[in-house]
Parts: structure tokens; sequence; C-alpha cells
């Protein structure tokens, strides 16, 4: 005797009225581009790494083009200690020796991608792990940053190593998988002009693979609910000149200023709006793509 399973009639309207709100935002995504960035506590979860490749595999399936870009700070130090490999930061910024930039392309390109890539296969997708050496898609340069002595107020350069920025991203291979249901998985590793490899931060990477393509969002995953204001509020929204406003003002400080100024290049680059989501949230790019609200904070041009 088969069980007779008892309806929720509270529990059907509620899916029924989600489903009908995200309808129109369907349509109007169909056939765009999104280049999302995967980072942050959600990549050593297995659950909201799941989470995360059913999203991508449904954005994928209501006709959507995500490309991912991926970061994965903490699994390169684990790395690093276990071989005792000391490591350095500077602004943020993990020096990258030689030995340690063959570390950060081995963690990278290697293991951290092809678990994202398994994750998107086992929620019904089709995806591909490139770096940014592939295709040479990510063509970089050393990054350069710059100190003054309070004593002396001499600038000096810092040199970080193998640390990079982009300076060109050549999008034929993405091209070429839009044409086809195979999702990209980018790990940030970019290629120098003498085929040297460069460790490039992963919202520097999405953000110039996002304005190389033309992308109608990117969406960043953090560890934060989005843009706080000084009341420690969520704000859903910014223009460029709010968000600008800010950081002037001391509002938005800390780890989240070059979060925020990656953001607003993207904007300025042509996306059409960037998103800041709390990637600890299950299920949180269909939550703030496809509901009238959202949940994180979107920023874009100004009006």
């Amino acid at each position: 005797m088969s069980k007779t399973t008892r309806i929720d009639p509270a529990k059907l309207a509620e899916t029924s009225k989600t489903l009908a709100e995200a309808l129109p935002f369907m349509r109007q995504f169909s056939g765009q581009t999104f280049v999302v960035k995967f980072g942050g506590h959600a990549m050593g979860d297995d659950d909201l790494a799941m989470s995360f490749a059913e999203d991508i595999v449904m954005l994928r399936q209501v006709g959507i083009h995500p490309v991912v870009v991926h970061g994965g700070g903490p699994q390169i130090g684990e790395m690093l200690a276990r071989l005792n490999i000391e490591s350095a930061f500077i602004d943020g910024l993990r020096v990258t020796d030689r030995a340690t930039v063959d570390i950060v392309e081995m963690v990278l390109s290697g293991s951290i991608n092809k678990q994202i890539v398994a994750s998107i296969h086992r929620a019904g997708g089709t995806a591909i792990g490139l770096s940014g050496k592939d295709g040479r898609l990510i063509e970089a340069r050393q990054l350069r940053r710059t100190t003054r002595d309070p004593d002396s107020n001499i600038e000096k350069i810092l040199d970080l190593g193998f640390v990079g920025e982009p300076l060109k991203v050549n999008t034929k291979a993405l091209d070429v998988l839009k044409q086809s249901d195979i999702i990209p998985i980018i790990a940030p590793i970019g290629v120098g002009p003498r085929g040297e490899t460069y460790n490039i931060n992963a919202d520097t990477a999405a953000g110039a693979i996002a304005g190389a393509l033309g992308a109608s969002k990117l969406l960043m995953l953090t560890d934060i609910a989005g843009v706080l204001d000084a009341n420690k509020e969520l704000l859903p929204t910014l223009s460029n000149a709010q968000a600008a406003k800010l950081m002037k003002e001391g509002v938005i400080t800390g780890g989240m200023i070059p979060k925020v100024e990656t953001c607003l290049e993207a904007v300025r680059g042509g996306t059409d709006a960037v998103h800041i989501l709390d990637g600890r949230i299950k299920h949180v790019l269909l939550l703030e793509v496809f509901t009238e609200h959202g949940v994180g904070t979107m920023i874009r041009a100004d009006d």
C-alpha cells in the first residue's frame, strides 16, 4: 500500500509565488553572460559548494551563460604550510616567489579547479576547467605597488614577485564554449610575455573577464552580506558615485575597498551591474538573480 503524501497548501502557495516571481527574470536574462566569482567560506563547505554548483547549472538551463572564476587563498596557505614554505603578505597580496607560484598554480589549476568541475557534473551540468594560461586567456604583467617611507618620504617600489595583473583577456576559447552547454571554470593564473606564470587576485581576474566578455552581470561571492552603510545596515543598491563616496568617507574600509574598486571598474567598463553576495547563504545566486529585491548589494552605473 502506497503512502499518501500530505500536501501543505501554504507551502504550495509560497512555491508557486516564487516560481512566478522568477519567470520574468529568466526571460530577461536568457542569452546573457554572467561572470561569477566563487570564493570565501563557501569553497570550504561541501553543502555550500554543492548549492553553488546547482545554482550555476540552473543558470545555464534557463539560457544564461555563466563563467566561473574561483579563488583559493586558504587552500594555497594550507599547502604551503604543509610544505614548510612561509608566506608573506603586503596589502593583502601574497608575495609570490618562483617556488610559491608553482604551488599556487598546482592548487588553483589542479585540485580546486577540478573539484568545482566535478561538483557541476554532479549537479547535472557540463563544465571544463581552464586557467588563464590556456589559450593565453589572461595575458598578465607583474603587479607593481609602491610605499612611502614615513621618515624620509621617499617612495619605494615593492617587489611582490610573481603577482600579476591582467593586461589583456583573450576571449576566443570562451566564445567557442558559449556556443555549447559547457560551463568554463577559470583559475586566476595569468601568463606573461615570456611564458612566465603570474598569480592574479581572483576578484581582479573576474572583473577583467567580465569587462572583456561584455557580461551583463558580475556576481562576487564573499563572506559578508554585501556593502554596509555607516550603521552596519545592508545597502541593497548603490550607484557608481555613491560607492565612491562611501569609500572616500571611510564607510567602506579594509578588504572591501579592493572588492568595491573592482566592481566600479567593471561597471565603468560596460558591465550592467555588479552584485556582492554572501556566499554562506544556500542558493544565494538564485535568490539574487531571480527575486525582486535580491539578498546582496547591487552596484550599477550612475543614472
